[in-house]
């Protein structure tokens, strides 16, 4: 069986440069993903994961809208912490504050006492109708607004960033110095695309096409919502058969400013940038995930700030469990997040106290 311990807490001051928080990281990091025989393989993680997800019943939450560039605004959900902490959260291609994994990770950091921005993208949940320009997965800009809404709020606190999928890969984009000003004092990238090309390829491939007209649905019914509200400037036109790679170049890149779907990839891909993140960042992703390579993250030159945690078995954001987590639940990924967010907490706020970790 099983037996999940939480890694020892350890002074970040004991560990010897230049990889003092590499160091602290590996120790600190979550057991390995154990699955479940019926969910072994990509493919399996990704849709049961979806499939099985219940975030539960939230504890109430206040909401709070962020100007951004060109007069467009974004709503974020907000929960009270009480610690020195706070909590940002971005939401995958297609989702929302709503979704299951933002719920779910919310609760997380609020267990810890952290406050907890979970931020709806343009036009996305509570936001809805208050974007003219889509988001997308360059928009590191739209995640620096909310960080510094957050900073202003809370000038006295660390602040960590989680990017799910799309907006892990925005996220990164912002901690490389490419898009936005205002990083976070750390960050977790979860199944982050970081070669955008290559992945709306994949998507759009055998059984991966599921995934493919699912998304395309959604973004699909968004454009025309915009439409008939009046806040599109131009008659996009967007067939039903539309693969995700056909609508980047029907609609992404001309009513995000691209010349082009290739130069929206290009210009929004972080692979070449993170050798330039000072920032402490984590990269988590598997390598059985059906839409984003891992390849992508070997090849990658990483900076001393990023430490890559590889996991054989998660699929896209799937990451079920055998065993229960101690949050019991078999989301592996919330027990994962958990002790990374807790390391940076202990990390920024100089060190921890040595012992066990209370869970």
């Amino acid at each position: 069986m099983l037996i999940w311990r939480a890694p020892s807490r350890l002074w970040l001051a004991d560990l010897e440069p230049p990889h003092s928080l590499r160091a602290f990281l590996d120790l600190r990091r979550p057991k390995p993903l154990r699955p479940p025989w019926w969910a072994r393989g990509g493919h399996r993680q990704t849709i049961l994961a979806h499939l099985l997800a219940k975030a539960g019943p939230l504890s109430p939450f206040t909401t709070e809208t962020i100007d951004l560039n060109g007069g467009d605004r974004l709503v974020t959900r907000y929960w009270e912490g009480h610690q020195a902490t706070v909590v940002y959260l971005f939401h995958g291609l297609g989702g929302s504050a709503a979704a299951d994994y933002m719920g779910r990770t919310a609760r997380v950091a609020e267990r810890r006492g952290f406050h907890v921005f979970a931020a709806n993208h343009r036009g996305c949940g509570e936001g809805e109708g208050l974007a003219r320009e889509p988001y997308h997965s360059g928009r590191g800009e739209d995640i620096a607004a909310v960080i510094r809404h957050g900073r202003a709020r809370f000038p006295e606190a660390r602040h960590l960033a989680v990017g799910f999928s799309l907006s892990g890969n925005a996220l990164l984009l912002l901690l490389a110095g490419q898009r936005g000003e205002t990083l976070p004092d750390a960050a977790v990238a979860v199944n982050a695309p970081i070669q955008l090309e290559p992945a709306a390829i994949a998507i759009k491939s055998g059984f991966n096409r599921l995934y493919d007209v699912r998304f395309v649905l959604r973004l699909r019914r968004a454009v025309m919502q915009r439409q008939a509200a009046g806040l599109e400037s131009e008659p996009y036109r967007i067939p039903p058969w539309t693969t995700l790679h056909d609508f980047d170049n029907l609609y992404t890149a001309p009513a995000g400013g691209f010349r082009d779907r290739e130069h929206y990839y290009h210009s929004c891909s972080t692979k070449p940038h993170l050798a330039a993140i000072q920032t402490p960042t984590v990269l988590l992703s598997s390598v059985d995930d059906p839409i984003v390579r891992w390849i992508d993250y070997e090849e990658a030159a990483l900076s001393d700030a990023v430490f890559l945690h590889r996991e054989a078995v998660g699929g896209h954001m799937g990451y079920l469990s055998a065993e229960d987590t101690p949050y019991g639940s078999r989301f592996w990924l919330d027990y994962a997040l958990d002790c990374y967010l807790d390391a940076f907490h202990c990390h920024l706020h100089a060190g921890c106290e040595k012992g066990d970790l209370a869970t």
